[in-house]
């Protein structure tokens, strides 16, 4: 542990009384929609909600994008997305001549990898829902992007994600931790999916797990590791690259928690150099120089620019600048442990498939 690292652990504990303060807000705020004193909207409509209690990158990206693969060669899907960090404001769909700075990084990367879903932003999901159905009637069901917190709107269905090495139950409140909502909001969550777990995970430390989660009778626990796809360059997804093949990487990054892909190139590149920017960073003319300057001084034959697809969407405004220089994009996806992806498939179209619908599209409680 380096001194930064020290420095700021201790930095956030001096900050427990805004912590607590924060905590104490959080409460109130659940209890005033578990008493039904603040409404929350119940639709008549397969809702399927991904998201987190802590601030920082627990997969909630790529855990869309599953359930996009798993879905749409059988539903007619759509993701809804709060758009966070775009220039616009209220409702959106994706079209061709969207971008990332319209309707914001992860949803601008679900349209471009999924062309034939519909991608729709709004920062107030109980009104973007139904212009979403009025938009496309025949929708089977809708994915909300990092919505747990967002009681405004009751899912049916709905994904807790925790990261392996914080999980929420060790967790505390912002500042001092990462929690923005409090640890009994798990109970909430249908599915509970523990992410960035090692490959090897052993059954020893999954029951160790479990019982710090203390998960309901009711609620299902899945475990899932990171894993890499081959990258491919920015400007043609059919350029494939092998990265263990290459001898010098410049990672450009702009996300929550860098830590796993620099873990994968260390053991997977002879080395790696890197330029890390603010998670959602909008890149300038002016960084592109930066970031170009730095990869020309690598002295190296055998050597390309690797970044993540959320930072390659903010970069896709530089194709001119971009088209001949090696820049590569490494996808990256869920890998359920244990054997648990058929359970875990099973669950959500078992919820779609046999959803009761009612008379009224939605009501307020």
């Amino acid at each position: 542990m380096n001194f930064n690292t020290i420095f700021l652990k201790s930095f956030r504990v001096l900050l427990l009384p805004f912590a607590i303060i924060y905590g104490i807000i959080i409460f109130i705020r659940n209890k005033f929609f578990d008493k039904q004193w603040l409404s929350s909207a119940h639709f008549n409509f397969p809702l399927i909600c991904v998201g987190n209690l802590a601030v920082g990158g627990t997969g909630k990206s790529p855990m869309v994008e599953y359930l996009i693969e798993l879905l749409q060669p059988h539903f007619k899907i759509a993701t809804l997305s709060r758009g966070y960090k775009r220039k616009t404001r209220g409702y959106a769909l994706a079209n061709i001549s969207s971008t990332a700075l319209e309707i914001g990084d992860e949803p601008m990367q679900f349209y471009q990898k999924h062309p034939s879903i519909a991608v729709a932003v709004g920062e107030e999901r109980i009104v973007a829902i139904p212009h979403l159905l009025q938009d496309l009637p025949d929708l089977q069901t809708i994915i909300l992007d990092d919505a747990f917190q967002h009681r405004t709107v009751n899912a049916g269905l709905n994904i807790l994600l925790t990261e392996f090495s914080n999980i929420y139950a060790h967790d505390f409140f912002l500042p001092t931790g990462d929690l923005r909502d409090e640890k009994a909001s798990a109970k909430r969550a249908q599915i509970i999916v523990v992410t960035k777990c090692p490959v090897d995970l052993s059954e020893q430390k999954k029951s160790e797990i479990l019982r710090a989660l203390k998960p309901l009778p009711l609620q299902s626990v899945f475990f899932t590791s990171i894993q890499y796809d081959t990258p491919y360059h920015i400007g043609n997804a059919k350029d494939k690259h092998v990265i263990t093949q290459l001898d010098e990487v410049l990672l450009v990054c702009g996300i929550a928690n860098p830590k796993p892909l620099k873990d994968f190139l260390l053991h997977n590149s002879a080395t790696y150099y890197q330029q890390d920017f603010s998670d959602h960073h909008i890149f300038s003319i002016d960084d592109l120089k930066e970031i170009i300057n730095k990869f020309e001084s690598i002295q190296s034959f055998n050597k390309i620019i690797l970044t993540t697809e959320k930072d390659a969407v903010r970069l896709m405004k530089f194709n001119d600048q971009l088209k001949d220089i090696p820049l590569y994009v490494i996808p990256i996806r869920h890998h359920f442990l244990f054997d648990q992806g058929p359970q875990f498939n099973e669950m959500v179209v078992n919820y779609i498939q046999h959803f009761k619908f009612n008379p009224v599209l939605y009501e307020k409680k």
